[in-house]
C-alpha cells in the first residue's frame, strides 16, 4: 500500500511541477512539430516519384502462349506505383538494349513455361536488374514473387484437376481449354486473397502515396520526441546524500521512475489523440470504433515499451549528461529502424529480417497497415511480449540496483 501512496505521491509533484513551468510548455510541444514537419518536406521531394520519369520495366515472352500473355497482363495491372511504373513487352535483344539504356529491369518467361505449368514442373520467372537501380529493381523484384506465388497456387489446383480430366472421354483442344479456364479462375482468385491475408506483399507508400506516409511518419516521430521530451522534463538530478535518505524512507528510485512513466504516458497519449484526429482529418480518412481501438493499443503498447527502455537506460548510467546522449543516440536509432525516417524497403535484407525483432518496427508497421492499408486487424502479441521483457527487464535492473545502494 506505501508502495502505491509513493506513487501518488510523486505524481502530484510531477503534475505540479508542470504547472510551475507552464510557460516553456509550448515551445516543448511546438519544436518537435516544426523540426518534423521540415524534415518532412525535404523527404517527400526526394523520394516522390516524377510521372514524367516512371520506372521503365520490361517483359520478354520466350514462351509466347496464352497464359504467359495473360501472366504478363495481371504483372502491369497489379502494379503499385500506378502511373510511376511502365511495363513495355520486348524482345530478349531489346531488353538486354534498354536495362543499358537506364532501364531498371526487365522480366523474362522462359520456354515451355506453359507445358512446364501443367506438368507440375516447377515455373520460373527470371527478373534482370540494372546495378545502377538497385531500389527500383528490388521493388521490380517483390512484384514479380508475388506474382509468382499466385502462379504456384494456381498450379497445385490445375495439376488435381488436370489428372482428373486425363481420365475422361473429352479431346485434348477441350481439356487444355478447360485448363486455361481453371487457371485464369484460381490466379484470379489468389490475386484477390492476397490483397486481405499476405502479410509479404510489397507496398512502398513512400513512393505510392508520399504525402500519407510522411504525415503518419512525421506523427510517429513526434510522439517519440514527445516521450523523450517529456521524460528528460520530469527527470530530477539528486544528491547521493538525498538518494539514501529517500531509500530509508523506503521511497526508492523505481518509485520515481515509475510515476515519471504514468506522467509521461498520460499526457503523451492527450496529445497523442489530438494529433492523431487533426493527422486523419487532414487525410481525409474513415475510422471506426474497432480502428480506433486498435490504434489506441499499439501506440499504448509502442510507449510503454520507450518509456522502459529510457527507464533502463536511466538505471544503468548514473552521469546525467551522457545518460541523455545514449537515450537520444537510442532514440533515434530506433526511429531509423522503424521505417518511419527512411523506408525499411531501401535497408539491406540482412536487416530488415531483424526488423520484426524491433518494436519500434513492429508499431509503426501496424500503424501503416490500419491507416493506410484499412487492415481490419493487428496482431499484438509481438509488441506486448516486447513490452513485457522491458516491463521485467526495468523492474529486475531496478531491483538489483537497490539492493546495491543498501
Amino acid at each position: 500500500m506505501t508502495f502505491f501512496k509513493h506513487i501518488f505521491l510523486f505524481l502530484q509533484n510531477d503534475l505540479k511541477k508542470l504547472k510551475r513551468k507552464w510557460i516553456s510548455l509550448p515551445l516543448l510541444l511546438l519544436f518537435p512539430i516544426i523540426f518534423v514537419s521540415l524534415c518532412a518536406v525535404i523527404a517527400i521531394s526526394i523520394f516522390s516519384p516524377d510521372e514524367k520519369n516512371p520506372v521503365q520495366v520490361g517483359l520478354v515472352d520466350l514462351d509466347q502462349s496464352k497464359e504467359t500473355k495473360m501472366v504478363m497482363n495481371l504483372i502491369e495491372e497489379s502494379s503499385q506505383l500506378g502511373n510511376y511504373i511502365k511495363i513495355e513487352g520486348l524482345t530478349k535483344q531489346q531488353a538486354k538494349q534498354k536495362i543499358k539504356n537506364e532501364w531498371s529491369a526487365y522480366i523474362t518467361f522462359p520456354e515451355d513455361f506453359t507445358e512446364d505449368l501443367y506438368n507440375g514442373t516447377p515455373v520460373t520467372v527470371h527478373v534482370t536488374g540494372n546495378p545502377n537501380k538497385r531500389a527500383n529493381s528490388y521493388m521490380v523484384k517483390e512484384l514479380l514473387d508475388s506474382i509468382a506465388r499466385h502462379i504456384r497456387t494456381s498450379q497445385a489446383n490445375i495439376l488435381t484437376i488436370n489428372y482428373y480430366a486425363e481420365q475422361l472421354p473429352i479431346s485434348e483442344s477441350v481439356r487444355e481449354d478447360m485448363l486455361f479456364q481453371q487457371f485464369t479462375n484460381f490466379l484470379l482468385y489468389t490475386m484477390g486473397k492476397d490483397k486481405i491475408i499476405d502479410k509479404e506483399h510489397l507496398v512502398n507508400h513512400a513512393t505510392s502515396s508520399p504525402v500519407h506516409y510522411y504525415l503518419l511518419s512525421g506523427w510517429f516521430i513526434i510522439i517519440t520526441i514527445w516521450l523523450l521530451s517529456f521524460y528528460s522534463f520530469f527527470t530530477r538530478e539528486e544528491e547521493e546524500q538525498m538518494k539514501r535518505r529517500m531509500i530509508l524512507y523506503g521511497v526508492t528510485p523505481m518509485v520515481q521512475q515509475i510515476a515519471k512513466i504514468i506522467t509521461v504516458f498520460l499526457l503523451t497519449a492527450v496529445l497523442a489523440a489530438a494529433s492523431l484526429y487533426i493527422f486523419v482529418s487532414s487525410m481525409n480518412i474513415t475510422l471506426y470504433g474497432e480502428d480506433i481501438l486498435r490504434i489506441g493499443i499499439i501506440t499504448g503498447l509502442y510507449g510503454i515499451t520507450f518509456l522502459t527502455a529510457l527507464a533502463i537506460i536511466e538505471t544503468l548510467v548514473n552521469g546525467p549528461k551522457i545518460r541523455m546522449l545514449v537515450q537520444v543516440l537510442i532514440t533515434g536509432m530506433l526511429l531509423l529502424a522503424s521505417g518511419a525516417i527512411l523506408p525499411t524497403l531501401y535497408f539491406p535484407l540482412y536487416i530488415q529480417n531483424l526488423l520484426p525483432y524491433v518494436f519500434t518496427s513492429e508499431s509503426f508497421y501496424w500503424l501503416q497497415e490500419i491507416l493506410l492499408n484499412k487492415r481490419l486487424y493487428a496482431d499484438f502479441i509481438p509488441l506486448s511480449l516486447m513490452a513485457s521483457v522491458a516491463v521485467f527487464l526495468f523492474l529486475g535492473l531496478s531491483f538489483w540496483k537497490e539492493r546495491g545502494m543498501r
